[in-house]
């Protein structure tokens, strides 16, 4: 409820408010914005908050009890103040506001149908005419998980290759024994290829019946006409098709697309479930989840929903809350809605029929998975304390970044930092160092100077600062990255990550020694979670780095010599070995390299 001392003004303040479109802002005491919102009327839903009605949710009392003052700005329509609304939750981060963690793009699945040999691919924009999509999906594994179904399914190449470049190219292909229709084969025209994939098309766009039909005819055929090797491969092709026709989980009519949008409200985690269905089927799901002390009414789910579709590229006609919104809210959000797809959107809550049936499975996939995540958050937050407590930490570490230093010798020496918020990894913030201080491989050369160089961004604006560094090393290690926090004037503790002589995590290492954390189940869990993940990133990007100088010749170094010319260098003499023991006559026997550039070969392998 609104502080006492506040009430009478905040209420005199809300009546004088206009009966127009707007967004209003709310402030605690210290001027923070603690909450956006969007309305039609101003006045009406801003006084709404200040009444003693005692109807508002224990959520919204406890953000009104926080409201020192507001700020409002007249719009002229709802879609202008949906936008603008959006824009400052961006701009503020309210408290009481839901925000969505990512900025991801969706996934699609394009079908390039416009070509010779079409391809199914993976894209995140949805741009060629001469293309179908579809999707989008939660994550780029159930795209390449769909591919490659079709792919089994249907017969389609699932190698490197492109065609027709590569027609005629691939001798004794496996996939083609595999049951791939091998378009690599000139003897397989693009008319038959094409068939094949265009069925994979028409399944993904829901015609079962139609395909099967037509395998069947073709079955049948091949049969009569004693072709009883390609009928086999038709009989083996249905039985596929009606196989993974099976696993699509068919919930309307062919023609339906929509998406459903199920929320939760609980404590200590509120949660947004959305079904994604298309030709009919469900496709796919995704989970949203929220800080208990975040507000999910109305006014909220209306910006979830504006800040989910303005990432998309495909919007559906139908999008369907599972609990009625305020007519104002569902009128404005289908309008915005229709203005960015470019036809009639519709946002409605379904009362009856399969729809409200799926409305009821969100809603409870919602509350199930919430739980869930709250149960796993709740273990996660006991291994934190423990660890701060093994190590007399001041509190307990939400946000830990690990260090790790790994090299080719004296090639591509790189530092790797991971970043685990609430026990769990948060990828967007991994960083990469490219020593630059050393030519050779020094361990503690390269950790001074990758803590040090993240240690210069703290002083960025928005910088997060860590409230524990955890180094892939012993006590030397760890005493030279938490000198280097000192002497940047940071107070933050650092411990080093030891390993035992099975290269397995042992202990950790601080100023007072080594804290055996092998007793200690979840902690142990963490650290070794943590160690692990360091050292495959780290590794992971100095193997990039070194495949991709690797793609280079030395070669190429010398004035004259690009790729075309390194290659035949390479291929003629068996090697770079062969180069550099070659003579100035037997270079200019290679076509295009002439005595100059033979010369200069001579002279760079003479001085190195």
């Amino acid at each position: 409820m609104i502080k006492e001392e506040y009430a009478e003004r905040l209420r005199e303040k809300a009546a004088a408010l206009p009966l127009t479109p707007g967004v209003y802002i709310m402030r605690d005491v210290a001027g923070k914005v603690i909450y956006v919102g969007k309305s039609r009327a101003l006045k009406n839903r801003v006084s709404g908050y200040f009444q003693e009605s005692g109807q508002n949710s224990y959520k919204t009392d406890a953000m009104t009890s926080h409201i020192h003052d507001f700020d409002y700005i007249l719009c002229d329509t709802e879609i202008e103040a949906l936008t603008l609304e959006n824009n400052l939750i961006k701009l503020y981060h309210p408290r009481y506001n839901i925000k969505l963690k990512d900025d991801k793009s969706y996934p699609y699945l394009k079908a390039t149908v416009g070509e010779e040999f079409p391809r199914f691919v993976l894209t995140r924009k949805r741009e060629s005419e001469k293309a179908k999509y579809f999707g989008p999906y939660t994550s780029t594994q159930t795209v390449y998980g769909i591919i490659s179904a079709l792919q089994k399914t249907f017969g389609l190449p699932s190698c490197c290759h492109h065609f027709p470049k590569d027609r005629g190219r691939v001798k004794n292909c496996v996939y083609k024994q595999l049951g791939c229709i091998a378009p690599c084969d000139p003897s397989v025209s693009s008319e038959a290829y094409k068939e094949a994939f265009m069925q994979a098309v028409s399944f993904l766009s829901g015609n079962y019946e139609k395909i099967i039909e037509s395998l069947t005819e073709k079955m049948e055929y091949a049969a009569e006409n004693l072709a009883f090797e390609a009928a086999a491969a038709y009989r083996d092709r249905i039985r596929a098709v009606k196989k993974l026709e099976e696993k699509q989980k068919v919930v309307a009519s062919p023609d339906t697309e929509r998406d459903i949008v199920a929320w939760h409200v609980g404590d200590p985690i509120s949660s947004i479930c959305i079904f994604y269905i298309r030709f009919g089927k469900l496709i796919d799901s995704e989970m949203f989840y929220f800080s208990g002390g975040e507000i999910l009414d109305s006014d909220a789910i209306v910006s979830f929903i504006y800040e989910l579709y303005t990432r998309r590229e495909y919007i559906p006609k139908e999008v369907n809350p599972a609990d009625i919104l305020a007519e104002e809210d569902a009128e404005a959000v289908s309008a915005w809605l229709t203005e960015k797809a470019g036809y009639r959107v519709y946002v409605r809550t379904p009362f009856k029929g399969e729809t409200r049936r799926l409305c009821d499975m969100a809603r409870e996939n919602a509350e199930v998975r919430a739980k869930e995540y709250a149960k796993a958050a709740e273990k996660s937050d006991k291994s934190l304390v423990r660890l701060a407590a093994l190590c007399g930490l001041e509190a307990v570490p939400e946000r830990i970044e690990a260090f790790d230093i790994s090299n080719f010798g004296d090639d591509n020496i790189t530092a790797g930092m991971v970043v685990y918020e609430n026990a769990k990894p948060k990828k967007s913030d991994y960083r990469l160092f490219n020593i630059r201080s050393t030519e050779t491989r020094d361990d503690y050369a390269s950790m001074r100077e990758a803590v040090a160089r993240r240690v210069a961004h703290f002083a960025d604006e928005g910088a997060k600062i860590p409230d524990l560094f955890l180094i892939d090393g012993g006590e030397n290690h760890r005493a030279i990255a938490a000198a280097e926090v000192a002497a940047a004037g940071y107070n933050i503790p650092v411990f080093g990550m030891v390993k035992d002589e099975f290269h397995k995590t042992r202990a950790l290492v601080g100023e007072m020694g080594e804290i055996s954390i092998a007793a200690e189940q979840s902690v142990y869990t963490l650290i070794y979670n943590i160690q692990e993940e360091v050292h495959r990133f780290t590794i992971s990007k100095m193997g990039a780095a070194k495949r991709k100088t690797q793609t280079t010749s030395v070669l190429e170094e010398i004035d004259g010599i690009g790729k075309a010319r390194a290659r035949a260098l390479l291929t003629h003499f068996g090697g770079l070995a062969g180069v550099k023991k070659a003579t100035i006559e037997e270079l200019c026997a290679i076509r295009g390299v002439t005595p100059d550039i033979a010369e200069k070969i001579v002279a760079y392998f003479s001085s190195h």
